[in-house]
């Protein structure tokens, strides 16, 4: 009895020893022995000693539930201890607890993270500071120095030096956030996976299985719980009261926790920083964590939860990248060079853009590269397990609504570069006629409307470009993105509606182009018709056609050049608007002059306006409309009714002499005025075209060669047939009778000075 009693008293030592030495299973039975002594209930100093007991195995299993803390733990070493608790404590859960304990550490570890990357932020955030206020100090001092000196301190590129370094800090912050995201999702990674294995170890049964080896094979780890699985096992423990259920719920909150913490993080990343590789690379870490945390890894609902999160950002990014191309067009667009690229530049297109359309694509490409990428990625990861077909759909209509809204921004800017010009284009005292042709005052500001013209046509080229190659070559590459989730007809249709829209927009600013040239076919016109020192009543003899047509012409030459190097698909086109303008121009004219300085247009003025309007339509031949043969026809009619009232009146006054004009050769004193029918002055046109456009045409083949080249052979004037349009009179106007029956004697006995310069 006496040895028992002493083996008691040294009871407390002796477990000391055995926990220091680590011998703890000896010192759990020897507590356990000392447990089971029935004491007399008289014999007090015993119980101290058991007290004492008791309070050493209390540190002892603080102790145990401190070391389940260590990250270092192997299984064994944990299953040892959990076996240890258990036969110290049976009615507790020491599984559970130490379960509770790693959900706890990785949440630790994402708080971690978590402070660090604030401390980061706000060492930026004072370097920012600082920086502003040193610039600031700078600039001041500079301006200061300024003054002194007297200088503009608006010299300098402070604004420009002020984006940069802007952007560069918003670049330093975006790349310690995607670090911050990188190392959540690196805890993550290397983390939750071994939980979960962990868990699913204990509660199939084969934790004590893991810990003998202390390694978990994938196929024990893995294995599902069943109900029965202790009754199979007959013998093995069972080590928590509580239900993988559970478990679950625990990694769901701790991947609820780095959602929150990844998702406020992306949404602040800067979008001037949208083209760099933070945001991308930062959803290829969750892709990365998806991947990890798949199959027998982590619960289901986990990684549906991490999958969610990966199509988010994934939906967040594309949302951005299209908001981005849209801004970065509107910016870009704020100012146009005006100046236009080689043609290696810009491909060999037969459009003289400027680099605005360049750029517009080097943006868009820029975006939908990326976001092409994205979708893919999204579509071979996520679609593996989980049907996103709707709200792909979803993303893919938004992503075809930003590409087509983009184009009809670029639209938009580009007809606003059209409208400043004529907006801000001079001489707006003008008055104008239905037709968008100019009538007004004659003076012109040669170099401003020059630059005026230009600058039209590269807007005019950026639109052409736009429509015709560009947006056909970024659709075409691009349709795939939204091709699934449209018939060929809505596919057409976005096509259709593009270019309807750039149609449209190349018809008004084309319209602004030829408005613009018509001054200069105005003034010109006028100087053709009224300044060019003949007086139509007592025109010279007809010698060829004057200086002024071919001054005239030489304006449509220079617009053709223009528009042949600048856009030369809309050549024809603008040619025939102008041929048709320039028709319009001269019955505009006459009708204001006709009882002015067009007052009297005799047989020899009618002669000359007729070679001359023939040698306009045999050298323009190709850009006459259907509508500018017809008021050729009209202006044509409108003269040889003028030539024939003109005869008449010379008929009733015969006293009136013809007044004398430098270079004629007509010395006739008769005070009667001979007359002819209009049969007889459209013989002496055709007579007067028959002998001298061939010749005309030959002498100014080089001021024609860009109409004629073509267009004609050599000799592409035909010299027999008569012209359609003097055909056109005959049929329509039946020859006039005169009072005098004397008129057609004196035709025939006198000839005109145009028949006489024939027959000699």
């Amino acid at each position: 009895m006496l040895q028992r009693f002493r083996t008691l008293f040294n009871l407390p030592s002796a477990i000391r020893g055995n926990i220091r030495k680590g011998e703890y299973d000896l010192a759990v039975r020897e507590y356990q022995k000392a447990k089971s002594i029935v004491l007399p209930s008289h014999v007090g100093i015993l119980k101290r000693v058991l007290e004492e007991v008791e309070k050493v195995m209390q540190e002892f299993r603080g102790m145990l539930y401190k070391s389940m803390e260590d990250p270092h733990l192997d299984l064994a070493e944990i299953e040892n201890i959990v076996r240890l608790l258990l036969e110290l404590e049976p009615e507790t859960d020491p599984v559970w607890h130490y379960l509770n304990i790693q959900n706890s550490r990785i949440h630790g570890l994402f708080e971690k993270c978590t402070q660090d990357h604030d401390s980061r932020m706000e060492v930026l955030q004072n370097k920012i500071r600082e920086k502003v206020l040193s610039d600031s100090k700078w600039r001041q001092l500079q301006q200061d120095s300024n003054k002194s000196l007297e200088v503009d301190s608006t010299i300098g590129d402070s604004p420009r030096v002020d984006q940069l370094s802007t952007n560069f800090m918003a670049e330093e912050a975006d790349s310690l956030r995607a670090t911050y995201i990188r190392r959540l999702t690196s805890v993550l990674i290397q983390h939750v996976p071994a939980f979960w294995r962990l868990a699913l170890s204990v509660f199939s049964g084969k934790f004590a299985k893991a810990a003998s080896g202390n390694v978990v094979s994938d196929f024990d780890v893995n294995a599902k719980p069943t109900a029965n699985k202790n009754d199979e096992k007959g013998g093995e423990v069972k080590y928590t009261n509580h239900t993988l259920d559970e478990v679950g719920s625990m990694v769901q909150a701790t991947i609820s926790a780095f959602d929150t913490k990844v998702q406020s993080t992306f949404r602040d990343f800067e979008e001037c920083n949208i083209l760099c590789p933070y945001m991308s690379d930062t959803i290829k870490e969750i892709a990365k964590a998806c991947q990890t945390l798949e199959g027998k890894d982590s619960s289901p609902t986990a990684v549906k939860m991490l999958r969610t999160l990966h199509f988010e950002m994934t939906k967040l990014y594309i949302l951005r990248l299209c908001s981005w191309m849209r801004a970065t067009t509107k910016e870009i667009s704020k100012d146009e060079t005006w100046v236009t690229l080689s043609t290696l530049e810009r491909n060999k297109s037969q459009y003289a853009i400027s680099c605005l359309p360049l750029e517009f694509r080097d943006i868009t490409v820029s975006a939908m590269d990326r976001i092409d990428t994205m979708i893919l990625n999204l579509m071979s990861e996520t679609a593996k397990s989980y049907d996103i077909s709707q709200p792909l759909q979803e993303i893919n209509e938004s992503v075809r609504l930003a590409f087509l809204n983009s184009f009809l921004d670029f639209a938009g800017y580009l007809e606003r570069f059209g409208g400043e010009l004529t907006e801000n284009r001079p001489n707006k005292e003008n008055n104008y006629v239905s037709n968008g042709y100019i009538n007004g005052t004659r003076e012109t500001f040669v170099n401003t409307d020059g630059d005026l013209h230009k600058k039209l046509l590269v807007v005019l080229s950026n639109i052409g470009y736009c429509k015709a190659e560009l947006s056909e070559e970024l659709y075409s590459k691009y349709r795939h993105i939204w091709s699934p989730v449209r018939n060929n007809e809505e596919r057409s249709s976005d096509m259709r509606d593009l270019r309807t829209s750039f149609s449209a927009l190349e018809e008004k600013v084309l319209d602004q182009y030829t408005f613009a040239k018509s001054n200069l076919i105005r003034s010109a016109a006028q100087s053709y018709l009224l300044d060019s020192g003949i007086y139509w009543g007592a025109a010279p003899m007809v010698k060829g056609i004057r200086d002024a047509t071919l001054d005239l012409l030489h304006i449509l030459v220079a617009v053709h050049a223009e528009v042949y190097s600048g856009a030369r698909p809309l050549l024809e086109k603008t040619m025939k608007i102008l041929v048709e303008g320039l028709v319009d121009i001269f019955l505009s004219v006459f009708h204001e002059n006709k009882t002015k300085d067009i007052r009297l247009l005799d047989a020899n003025g009618f002669c000359q306006l007729m070679l001359e309007l023939e040698y306009f339509e045999t050298v323009l031949h190709t850009y006459f409309s259907p509508e500018a043969q017809q008021a050729m026809k009209s202006l044509q009619e409108n003269l040889l009714e003028k030539a024939c009232e003109s005869v008449a009146e010379a008929m009733e006054n015969p006293g009136h002499q013809r007044r004398p004009t430098r270079g004629s050769e007509d010395t006739a004193s008769d005070d009667r005025q001979p007359s002819v029918s209009p049969d007889d002055l459209l013989v002496l046109a055709q007579q007067c075209s028959s002998d001298l456009l061939q010749g005309e045409l030959e002498r100014t083949r080089l001021n024609i060669a860009c109409f004629m080249e073509s267009t004609l052979q050599p000799t592409a004037a035909p010299a027999g047939p008569k012209p359609a349009a003097h055909s056109s009179y005959q049929a329509q106007h039946a020859p006039v009778q005169t009072s005098s029956p004397s008129f057609r004697r004196q035709q025939t006995g006198t000839s005109s000075p145009v028949v006489s310069r024939r027959r000699r």
